[in-house]
């Protein structure tokens, strides 16, 4: 009789725990439903003529994957919209002989965001992350891995300011 009503009370304990889950480690304001991503524009003199449509599908995966948010093409309670700024490529280590041992791409976006439920959050800011790669690569041959790098450390930049609350 005891093993049961200790069962029972385990069940019970279980059944009536609920557990708030959130990427962020606040919870999304109940008021936002939606957000919207425009196509984010190129305007660095470098870097293949895709980057901008890459970074705007990481960015829409991104939140896809860590929000239940609806995506909308317009108008989005939490609107985005930005440019690619700036892509170079610097060495950044010079070997014994003065050559270069490393390169570093950089590359900056524009962002500007709109929380049409908070205008106090609204801003308008840059975002810049590089990754390092050996001189001895070509770049057109780690170029793509590179790019994949960036723009996950930018998106998730991106995510925490908008949604992180930190």
């Amino acid at each position: 009789m005891k093993k049961v009503a200790f069962l029972g009370l385990i069940i019970l304990t279980i059944v009536s725990c609920k557990i708030r889950y959130s990427t962020t480690g606040a919870p999304m304001p109940e008021n936002i439903k939606t957000f919207s991503i425009d196509q984010f524009t190129n305007q660095a003199s470098l870097g293949p003529s895709t980057i901008g449509f890459t970074f705007t599908e990481s960015l829409r995966e991104l939140f896809q994957a860590q929000t239940k948010l609806e995506l909308v093409p317009l108008n989005g309670d939490l609107s985005y919209e930005g440019t690619i700024v700036s892509y170079t490529i610097r060495p950044i280590s010079l070997s014994g002989d003065q050559t270069a041992a490393q390169n570093r791409l950089t590359i900056s976006i524009k962002v500007s965001f709109v929380n049409q439920t908070d205008i106090t959050k609204n801003f308008d800011q840059n975002f810049t992350r590089f990754a390092d790669y050996l001189s001895t690569q070509d770049i057109a041959s780690v170029q793509d891995a590179l790019i994949e790098e960036i723009f996950d450390q930018l998106t998730q930049d991106i995510y925490d300011k908008t949604l992180g609350d930190w």
